[in-house]
């Protein structure tokens, strides 16, 4: 399940005059040419769920404590939901609390990082480094080594157990 920012906003009390939210009405269009997959909006909308295209192509965001990967704690490894890249391992995931799955570490050469203004304050967006999908924001305030958490929408996510 997911909800725009707009919505959340709205729910949690929050309003933001001028700012552009994702409300599931308007795709941010992606750059043609920057990703490796660049499929039309018609050819997403085919390939995932609505909850998935809301989220990976129009930057919704989920529920927080909704998402099944919340307690996921299996070895494996979770891809983006639009190209099947793999993204983060089940070794980096950790329970910050914060109602989305987390982790404190992505795989080599899986994301893009960009500034995320919509709030009406900077953040780090994250980005699949193949399709370009919305998988969440990335903070500082995650643990050791690296300080850093990945706060993922779990619709965006796919998750493959470890073959033992």
């Amino acid at each position: 399940m997911t909800f725009s920012r707009r919505a959340f906003l709205s729910s949690s009390g929050v309003a933001l005059a001028g700012a552009t939210l994702a409300t599931g009405a308007c795709a941010k269009p992606t750059p043609k040419g920057r990703y490796e997959i660049n499929l039309t909006d018609a050819e997403w909308k085919k390939r995932l769920t609505p909850q998935q295209y809301a989220t990976l192509r129009q930057d919704a965001t989920d529920i927080p404590f909704k998402s099944p990967f919340l307690n996921e704690h299996r070895a494996g490894i979770f891809s983006c939901a639009g190209c099947d890249l793999p993204a983060f391992s089940s070794r980096t995931k950790f329970e910050s609390g914060t109602g989305w799955p987390s982790f404190y570490d992505f795989l080599p050469n899986a994301i893009k990082t960009e500034t995320d203004t919509t709030l009406g304050f900077s953040r780090v967006e994250v980005h699949c480094r193949r399709c370009g999908g919305h998988l969440g924001h990335v903070f500082d305030d995650g643990p050791q080594p690296t300080g850093k958490r990945y706060c993922m929408n779990g619709t965006a996510l796919k998750f493959a157990p470890s073959k033992a």
